[in-house]
């Protein structure tokens, strides 16, 4: 308890004394440091999110530590002001990566991906899906001339400088080549690389002094998938090799479209591809409006998925409503438009074959064979949970396959999971291989794709 409150102590003093020294804590500009010259900062910005975020996590920290001291975890209090503290650190956390941009907002999109946290975080969080504030055209300019070459009109015929998208690390603009064809250019932003170093050796000290302090909080596992996912998505010549290979795996299948690639016009941060029309897959009023079946649309894109995992294994990781879009074009009336090929993960095989096991466990509700591919999994005690993760159904449920929990499971389950602490959940997320968790995210991504559909149709 001593070495916890003298954690809480350094930690709050060190984001304080960041705090106070630096007259724009709340700039998320390099522009704030006009007297300094350009080289520097990249890195000086780098220091002002840093101390940011070591102020926001200790601040954090010490809202746990002392709303919840003294309270049984066991009591109706400690879970309500348990939810409380959620949502507060929750939304302090939110505006920590709306101030700070970049990596921060892809962390934040990141972790509302995850199943596995309080819902009041993924809640909180998800709201950063469509937010990010576009560079001006001048600095996305410099990246293109420097990557493509000063003369930028022997390229295109046109060039939109008003962005169609903007994301937490590029942003997209649409032009029109010398041949006539419709492009959509996304340009990483400036100085990202310096930026990653920084940002991601804040987070790894954040995740390993929170755990060291406090052992029953351990996120390593979290930084550290986060950080090989945000590796990924820095290379743009990576990103176009993945999307040619997720182009050629579903060239049979007439529902996935996979904008072409413009090698020409690629590097490591431009990527020219072509456009492609569409909206977002959760848009049922446009889905309607063309007269789209949006059930069907949730069928094909789960059906899809299901094909990345189980038959290529080659698996997109961050499937979101904005990296997929229904484009009326195609040959049964629509097409899936599939974006965003950076973050990918290739499965092993014989973790593909132990997916496949544990799907057939699930839905036979099969204990035994359950515990056997828990131990494989590296969770063995927690087997017993696989059918409430994946399926919403107890290891004990009468419930078929589809249909909602008893009031008598769900109190039972309730009962439970009383049992469980956070050293058990953080236990758990370490323990799973680096595909499980892949997977467990791409689910819930998916899956916020699907429930709004499902959702609004049973409403219209």
């Amino acid at each position: 308890m001593r070495k916890a409150k003298t954690a809480l102590c350094l930690i709050t003093a060190t984001g304080l004394t960041f705090h106070a020294f630096n007259p724009n804590f709340l700039s998320s500009s390099s522009d704030s440091f006009p007297n300094f010259p350009e080289k520097l900062r990249a890195p000086i910005h780098g220091v002002n999110r840093s101390s940011r975020a070591i102020a926001t996590i200790a601040f954090t920290a010490v809202d746990y530590k002392f709303t919840l001291h003294g309270l049984s975890v066991d009591s109706d209090e400690y879970r309500q002001k348990l939810s409380e503290v959620h949502r507060r650190s929750a939304s302090r956390i939110r505006k920590l990566c709306e101030v700070n941009r970049g990596f921060y907002v892809k962390a934040g999109q990141f972790v509302a991906a995850l199943r596995q946290v309080p819902k009041e975080y993924s809640l909180t969080l998800s709201s950063l899906q469509d937010q990010a504030v576009p560079y001006h055209f001048k600095a996305i300019k410099e990246v293109l001339i420097r990557n493509l070459g000063p003369e930028l009109s022997d390229m295109f015929l046109s060039l939109d400088e008003h962005p169609i998208a903007a994301a937490s690390i590029a942003q997209v603009h649409r032009g029109v080549l010398k041949g006539h064809q419709e492009v959509a250019i996304k340009v990483q932003y400036p100085d990202l690389e310096q930026q990653m170093k920084i940002d991601t050796t804040t987070m790894y000290f954040l995740s390993k002094s929170l755990a060291w302090f406090f052992p029953e909080y351990r996120f390593e596992w979290l930084v550290s998938e986060f950080v090989e996912s945000i590796s990924l998505e820095l290379d743009f010549i990576q990103e176009a090799r993945n999307s040619e290979t997720t182009a050629n795996n579903f060239a049979n299948n007439k529902w996935v479209k996979v904008p072409r690639v413009f090698w020409d016009l690629t590097t490591h941060q431009v990527l020219t591809m072509e456009f492609c029309t569409g909206q977002k897959v959760d848009d049922v009023e446009y889905l309607k409006e063309r007269r789209i079946h949006p059930m069907k649309v949730a069928e094909v894109l789960l059906e899809v998925f299901a094909e990345m995992i189980f038959i290529h294994g080659f698996l997109h990781g961050d499937p979101h409503p904005g990296n997929i879009l229904v484009s009326p074009e195609g040959q049964n009336g629509f097409s899936l438009v599939i974006l965003d090929h950076g973050i990918y993960k290739k499965l092993d095989e014989g973790f593909r074959l132990d997916y496949c096991q544990l799907w057939k466990a699930l839905i036979l509700l099969d204990s035994k064979n359950l515990q056997r591919l828990g131990e494989r999994f590296g969770v063995a005690k927690y087997s017993r949970y696989f059918p409430v993760i994946f399926t919403g159904r107890t290891i004990d449920s009468k419930s078929a396959l589809g249909k909602a929990m008893s009031v008598e499971e769900r109190r039972n389950l309730k009962q439970e999971l009383k049992s469980l602490k956070m050293e058990d959940i953080s236990s758990f997320m370490e323990s799973l291989p680096s595909d499980f968790l892949t997977i467990l995210r791409t689910e819930f991504c998916s899956e916020s794709c699907v429930l709004p559909i499902e959702g609004k149709c049973k409403l219209l």
